[in-house]
C-alpha cells in the first residue's frame, strides 16, 4: 500500500509559522508608526483626565461649588464665541499631544568619558594576550580602537562593567585551560573584585561573553521541598544551566528558584556523595538537610567523627537507626551497614528471581569526618572504619543504600580509595582556590571564586555534568542558641517524632502512683534464724538408717523444686506404721539445732529405742532429709508427702534434752 504524503502544513509548518510571525510583527510595526499620533493624543487625554480628577479630589468641599461655577462659565463663553468650539478642540488636542509625548530620556549613543576610559584600559590590558608580531592586521594593538574588540557592553549604576562581549583572534589557544584561566582572571580583576562573573567561551565564533552573576539567596530555610522519592535538593543555584524551578517559601512569600537536585536509587548514575569544605563553611548544615529529606522515605545511620553533637537532635527519632560519635560505635554501625547491604542484595536477587519488586525503603549512611577515626584506630591498632565502606559504596546502588561522606578540605587525601572511586557526586563549600576546586570536582568552575562568601556557599558537580554554584538551605542545629530562632523552628518542624517502644511498655516513675503494683524481687532472699520457745522433742526417724548431722551453728534448710517429705514420730514407736499422703504441704519445716558441735555424726534417738525405723515416702529422693519436731506426739505417726516446694525455712534454736545430756 502506497504511503500518502503528509499535509503541507505538517511537512513545512515550522517555516510557515515563522513566516507568519514575521509578517505579523511587520504589520504591527507599521500600524504603530501610522497610529503613533493617535496613540500619543489618547495617552495625553488620559493623563489630563487623571489630573482633573486629582484636582477635584484635592479641592475642599466648601470650594467645589465655586469651581463648578467657574468651569460652567468658561464653557458658556467658549460656546458663545465665534469658532469657539473648534478652537477649544484644537487647543485640547494640542495639550493632549504635549501631555502624552514620550518623556523617557534617550539612551546615549555610546559610553560616556569614564566608561570609555574603563573600556580602553581593559583593551590595553588584553593586548599582550591577543596579539602577536606576525599578525598583519592585529585586532589588539597598543593605541588601537577598542570598539572593534568590544561589540557589546553594559554598565551598572556604579559605573562598573556588568556585561561584555570580547572578540579575540582565531590563533588564540582557547582550548587550553591555562590560557582561559589567565583571561578570566584578568577580566575579573579589571572589571571589579568582590563580584562573581560567569564566562561563556564560543570557540566557533571566537567570542567570550562574561557577565556579573547576581548573589544567590541566603534566606532559604529548611522546608519540605516538592520532590519525588529518590530526589534530594542540595541547594539553589543560578538559572544559567538549570531549567527546573522549585516553589520555595520564605515566611509568607513564595518564589520559584532553580535547585540542584541529586537523584539517588536504583536508576541513579551517581548514588553516593562526597562533601568537602573548610571549618564553618556549612558541611554539617548540608548533612542535616540531607538527613531531614532522607527520613521522609528511608532510614538513616549517622556517624559523627567530629564529636561536637551536631546531630543530637536526630537521636531517638523515627527512622534514625543510630547516631554514633565513638570509634567502637562507628565500627559496629559500619559493620552492620556492610552486612545489611549484603542482606539487601540477597533479598533483591530473590525478588528478581521470583518476579516480585525489590524492597524500596532506602538506607542512608551519613559520615561526618571519618578521617578522625582513622587516627584513633591507628593509635589503638584497630580496624579503620573507612575500610568497612567498601561493600556499601560498591554495591549500594542495587541494594538501595546511599553513602554520604563529609570531611574537611585538607583531609581529602586522607580519605580511603573506595571513597575516591565511588563518590561521583561532589560538593565543595567555603573558600577554595581554582586548583582545589578542579582537583575535587574534576573540572574548573565557569565562575570566578571569591574570598568572602556566606556560610553554605560553594560549588557542586553531579557526575560528568557542569559545575554549578550552590547555596545550601539554612539548616542549623536546633539546640544552637546562636542560630536565628526562625531557622531553628523550621528545623524542629521537620524532625520526625520520637521512637516509642515496640511493646508499648513504660517504666514507672520512682515515686510510684497509687494503684501500681510493687516490684517483686526475683532473686533469692536470704533468711535469718528466728528463735522460738518450742520445747525440744525427740527427733524423727528417717526413711533409711543414716545419721543426721548435728551442728552447733544454725543451718538453713535447703529449698528444692522437688517436694520434700517430712516424718513425724511419737515417743513410742509403732510396729506397723502406715504411710499417709498429706493434702496440704507443710509450710515451715524446722530443723533441730544444738548448742555444741559434734565431730562425728551421731544419730538422734528418742526416749525409748526404736526397733523398726519408720520409712518416709517421698516422690523424689532428698540428699539431706530435714527432721521436724512437734510439741505433741501424734498417735499414729505417719510420713507426710509434700506436693509443693517449701518456702524459705526458718531455723529454730532449742536446748538439748536431759536424755541427750545423759548420753552425751
Amino acid at each position: 500500500m502506497a504511503r500518502r504524503p503528509l499535509p503541507r502544513i505538517l511537512s513545512n509548518g515550522s517555516a510557515q509559522l515563522a513566516r507568519s510571525r514575521e509578517l505579523a510583527r511587520t504589520a504591527a510595526d507599521s500600524a504603530t508608526d501610522v497610529l503613533h499620533p493617535l496613540i500619543t493624543i489618547t495617552r495625553g487625554l488620559r493623563r489630563l483626565a487623571a489630573a482633573g480628577r486629582r484636582r477635584w479630589t484635592e479641592t475642599p468641599k466648601e470650594k467645589r461649588g465655586a469651581l463648578l461655577f467657574l468651569v460652567a462659565s468658561v464653557i458658556l463663553v467658549v460656546a458663545l464665541m465665534p469658532y469657539g468650539p473648534l478652537l477649544a478642540a484644537i487647543t485640547l488636542m494640542a495639550a493632549a499631544a504635549w501631555k502624552g509625548r514620550d518623556r523617557t530620556p534617550a539612551a546615549p549613543d555610546g559610553p560616556d568619558e569614564s566608561q570609555s576610559e574603563r573600556l580602553k584600559s581593559l583593551y590595553e590590558a588584553l593586548v599582550p594576550y591577543f596579539s602577536t608580531a606576525e599578525d598583519p592586521e592585529p585586532l589588539y594593538a597598543h593605541g588601537g580602537a577598542w570598539d572593534k574588540a568590544f561589540p557589546t557592553y553594559a554598565f551598572d549604576g556604579g559605573g562598573r562593567i556588568s556585561h561584555l562581549v570580547v572578540r579575540y583572534p582565531a590563533y588564540f589557544t582557547d582550548g587550553e585551560a591555562e590560557a582561559r584561566a589567565r583571561i578570566e582572571h584578568l577580566l575579573a580583576a579589571k572589571s571589579g573584585r568582590g563580584r562573581e562573573y560567569h564566562f561563556t567561551w564560543d570557540e566557533e565564533g571566537n567570542q567570550l561573553t562574561f557577565g556579573v552573576l547576581l548573589p544567590l539567596p541566603v534566606d532559604i530555610t529548611a522546608q519540605r521541598f516538592v520532590t519525588a522519592p529518590g530526589e534530594t535538593v542540595l541547594g539553589v543555584t543560578d538559572p544559567t544551566r538549570v531549567r527546573r524551578t522549585l516553589p520555595l517559601g520564605h515566611g509568607e512569600q513564595r518564589r520559584d528558584v532553580p535547585p540542584v537536585v541529586w537523584r539517588t536509587g536504583l536508576r541513579s548514575t551517581e548514588p553516593h556523595l562526597l562533601v568537602l569544605g573548610q571549618p564553618g563553611s556549612g558541611v554539617s548544615t548540608l548533612l542535616r538537610s540531607i538527613a531531614l529529606q532522607a527520613l521522609r522515605h528511608g532510614d538513616v545511620v549517622i556517624v559523627d567523627g567530629g564529636g561536637t553533637g551536631e546531630y543530637a537532635c536526630l537521636t531517638g527519632r523515627d527512622g534514625v537507626l543510630a547516631v554514633e560519635c565513638g570509634l567502637s560505635g562507628a565500627t559496629a554501625s559500619l559493620e552492620w551497614a556492610a552486612t545489611e547491604t549484603e542482606r539487601r542484595l540477597i533479598a533483591a536477587n530473590r525478588a528478581h528471581q521470583a518476579g516480585h519488586p525489590p524492597p524500596k525503603r532506602p538506607l542512608w549512611i551519613l559520615l561526618d569526618r571519618p578521617t578522625a577515626f582513622t587516627h584513633l584506630a591507628a593509635a589503638d591498632d584497630r580496624k579503620d572504619p573507612q575500610s568497612l565502606l567498601q561493600v556499601p559504596l560498591r554495591h549500594g546502588r542495587p541494594a538501595n543504600v546511599t553513602v554520604v561522606v563529609a570531611d574537611q578540605l585538607d583531609g581529602f587525601e586522607a580519605l580511603g580509595e573506595p571513597v575516591h572511586r565511588h563518590t561521583r557526586a561532589r560538593v565543595v563549600l567555603g573558600p577554595a582556590t581554582a586548583e582545589q576546586l578542579e582537583s575535587v570536582l574534576g573540572a574548573p568552575p565557569h565562575t570566578t571564586p571569591v574570598d568572602l562568601i556566606p556560610p553554605g556557599r560553594g560549588y557542586a558537580r553531579l557526575g560528568n555534568g557542569p559545575v554549578h554554584r550552590l547555596q545550601v538551605p539554612a539548616t542549623p542545629n536546633p539546640f544552637d542558641d546562636a542560630a536565628p530562632e526562625a531557622h531553628r523552628e523550621a528545623v524542629l518542624a521537620l524532625l520526625p517524632p520520637r521512637t516509642t517502644p515496640a511493646d508499648g511498655e513504660t517504666v514507672p516513675e520512682p515515686d510510684g502512683s497509687p494503684g501500681e503494683p510493687e516490684p517483686v524481687p526475683t532473686g533469692p532472699v536470704p533468711t535469718e534464724p528466728v528463735p522460738t520457745e518450742r520445747e525440744p522433742e525427740p527427733a524423727a526417724v528417717t526413711a533409711e538408717p543414716r545419721a543426721v548431722a548435728v551442728t552447733a551453728e544454725p543451718s538453713v534448710a535447703a529449698v528444692t523444686t522437688e517436694p520434700t517429705a517430712v516424718a513425724v514420730t511419737a515417743d513410742q514407736p509403732e510396729s506397723q506404721p502406715e504411710p499417709a499422703l498429706a493434702e496440704e504441704p507443710v509450710s515451715t519445716p524446722v530443723p533441730v539445732l544444738t548448742e555444741k558441735p559434734v565431730s562425728n555424726p551421731v544419730p538422734v534417738l528418742t526416749g525409748e529405742p526404736v526397733s523398726n525405723p519408720v520409712p518416709v515416702l517421698t516422690e523424689a529422693a532428698l540428699p539431706d532429709p530435714v527432721p521436724v519436731l512437734t510439741k505433741d506426739p501424734a498417735p499414729n505417726p505417719a510420713p507426710v508427702l509434700a506436693k509443693a516446694p517449701l518456702p524459705d525455712p526458718v531455723p529454730v534454736l532449742t536446748k538439748p534434752t536431759e536424755a541427750q545430756q545423759g548420753r552425751g
